[in-house]
């Protein structure tokens, strides 16, 4: 079935999943800022509420689960129960995220890719939109959308992956720090926008008829969502592997 237009049940659908997004989100800010949870890792302070806005509740549990004891203030109640043990908080985080178990590591290091992924992807889809739309690639919207897409989502993807490495190893010279944020985080973001990219083709090229929906209306961000987070799910596999074989570390 293709959509000749948006039915009222999936603008209703829409709407709710994006509220519901920007609740979650809201809800990590609040517990991060005002109730004093900060992360040992400082990225992780923007990951887990854009995480939540497009994994919504089952960001927000995420969060609560593997995010929320990696916090500052968990880091310090483990420090005062190792009696004898003299560990700076960051230490202290550390080995927190040492005792995750395989599985979680490796979703909150998919969660650090997809962030910067969905930054990325926010900011090509409105340039297109905006300033771009004559532009085609191969006679094609959807492809220069791709291209776009792709270069902002790399960039910020490979930024969330140089501030952790040069917090946690300051006396690294910047140049080594940005080659190995590039070797940790390429194969996460290509996997992560194999899974978007091949969404965004089904819903507008065989949910969608020609120019029905657009990023103005909250049914694209709906979609959107829906393929970051099949993308986050396609960039598992690729970061599990690169944990594995420590080339990415596991967070």
């Amino acid at each position: 079935m293709v959509f000749s237009s948006v039915p009222l049940w999936l603008d209703a659908v829409a709407y709710a999943y994006i509220v519901s997004a920007i609740a979650c989100s809201l809800v990590i800010v609040y517990d991060v800022l005002v109730r004093g949870h900060r992360q040992t890792m400082s990225i992780m302070e923007y990951v887990w509420p854009i995480t939540s806005l497009y994994l919504n509740l089952f960001g927000l549990w995420a969060y609560w689960k593997m995010g929320r004891p990696d916090s500052m203030r968990h880091s310090q109640m483990s420090m005062e129960n190792m009696q004898g043990m003299e560990m700076k908080p960051m230490e202290a985080g550390q080995m927190h995220r040492m005792q995750k178990r395989f599985w979680e590591s490796v979703f909150v290091s998919a969660t650090h890719c997809g962030a910067g992924c969905e930054i990325g992807d926010f900011v090509g889809e409105w340039l297109v939109f905006l300033l771009i739309s004559g532009v085609v690639v191969a006679g094609s919207l959807l492809l220069t959308e791709y291209a776009v897409d792709f270069v902002f989502a790399y960039t910020f993807g490979i930024l969330f992956q140089y501030i952790p490495i040069r917090q946690a190893k300051t006396e690294m010279p910047r140049v080594e720090a940005w080659k190995d944020a590039i070797k940790a985080e390429s194969l996460s973001i290509i996997a992560f926008e194999v899974g978007l990219f091949g969404w965004m083709a089904f819903f507008n090229l065989a949910l969608f008829g020609s120019n029905v929906i657009n990023p103005s209306m909250p049914v694209y961000w709906f979609m959107m969502q829906i393929g970051m987070l099949l993308g986050h799910f396609t960039s598992y596999p690729a970061n599990w592997f690169l944990v594995k074989w420590g080339i990415k570390a596991g967070m």
